[in-house]
């Protein structure tokens, strides 16, 4: 990717590093403050500003567009290949200045606003989630300091903590008592204001076009939906091929080539989007197990219940993953419903 002039900023909160390239070559490299900044971009002739993938880079990303400037957002591993020295503000911009001159770069495209409305919504959900298990991870963990041991699930938590603390016979302290009350009512209402917000999320992705038809998909529900749409992007633009999309996601075999010979491998645990790609093969577990219980009506089915007699349950999870982001992928670039498999012709 070669353009004539490039502006390559490192974000922050309050101090920005701007290094101005031409030709691939530094012509200034200063800090700006914000206001400063935005008054250097307004007034610059249209140019490409690159940046890297932070905090504020899709706002960064929308103001510079607004401005007349092509924004470019590159992910931070990528940077980091190309950093001299130590990482300094300075080297930070410049690194980004020269990752952009790559031939074979890929790029983050830039979330809407509705698109990080969304996601936002979803991190809420998350943190909120994570709150509520380490809440009762700790009322677990204090009671089983005196010997009382309570069954795996929310349900036997709330089944057993009433009884604990009415249970005067038991070794718990009174004041530690009216603690764990305390902060049993408090998880009572984090669960509360959790489903809440669980079904308000539910509605608006049942109600949004592009996830209503990804949870047709086998194995798609709500939080799939969503993380498809905000990866893909809205018309599937995000990615070239569904090919791409998939090993962005982690679901497709390590590959090791040398001297003309290739090596398929597993995927990798450590590479793509962990989370993403753990729902959706989460999903695809869902879809199998039921599966496994009766005869295949249609062509997928057959094609999955073959792929489990040959490979295993764990390899066709995988792989009904891998075909799952392709068909979203596919779906949302060519504006299609999901369309359902052939059924199997009955003998």
């Amino acid at each position: 990717m070669k353009h004539d002039t490039v502006i390559a900023l490192d974000l922050a909160k309050h101090s920005f590093q701007a290094c101005t390239l031409k030709n691939n070559k530094t012509q200034r490299n200063r800090a700006y403050t914000r206001a400063q900044l935005t008054a250097m971009l307004s007034k610059h002739p249209a140019c490409v500003v690159a940046m890297e993938a932070c905090g504020s880079a899709h706002y960064w990303a929308r103001t510079v567009e607004t401005m007349g400037h092509k924004p470019v957002i590159i992910a931070p591993k990528i940077v980091a290949a190309f950093r001299l020295g130590h990482k300094t503000d300075h080297n930070d911009a410049e690194a980004i200045g020269a990752a952009l001159s790559h031939p074979g770069l890929k790029t983050v495209t830039p979330k809407s606003t509705e698109q990080q409305g969304l996601q936002s919504i979803e991190r809420i959900r998350e943190h909120m989630q994570d709150q509520r298990t380490a809440t009762s991870n700790l009322i677990r963990a204090l009671i089983f300091e005196f010997g009382i041991t309570i069954t795996k699930g929310f349900a036997g938590l709330r089944a057993a903590i009433p009884l604990i603390l009415e249970d005067a016979e038991n070794e718990i302290p009174m004041p530690l008592r009216d603690e764990l009350s305390e902060l049993w009512q408090a998880y009572l209402s984090l669960t509360q204001r959790f489903q809440a917000l669980e079904a308000r999320r539910d509605k608006l992705i049942k109600q949004h076009p592009s996830c209503a038809k990804l949870m047709k998909l086998e194995g798609v529900g709500p939080v799939n939906a969503l993380h498809l749409y905000l990866m893909l992007g809205t018309n599937g633009g995000n990615f070239a091929s569904g090919r791409e999309a998939a090993a962005c996601v982690g679901v497709t075999p390590k590959q090791f080539s040398t001297g003309g010979k290739v090596v398929m491998g597993g995927i990798g645990k450590r590479h793509g989007k962990r989370q993403q790609r753990s729902n959706l093969i989460q999903g695809a577990r869902s879809v199998l197990q039921k599966l496994q219980k009766r005869e295949p009506v249609n062509q997928k089915e057959a094609w999955l219940k073959a792929m489990m007699q040959r490979r295993g349950f764990g390899i066709a999870s995988v792989g009904l993953a891998n075909k799952t982001v392709r068909t979203a992928w596919a779906m949302l670039r060519h504006g299609e419903e999901y369309h359902r498999p052939t059924l199997l012709v009955s003998a």
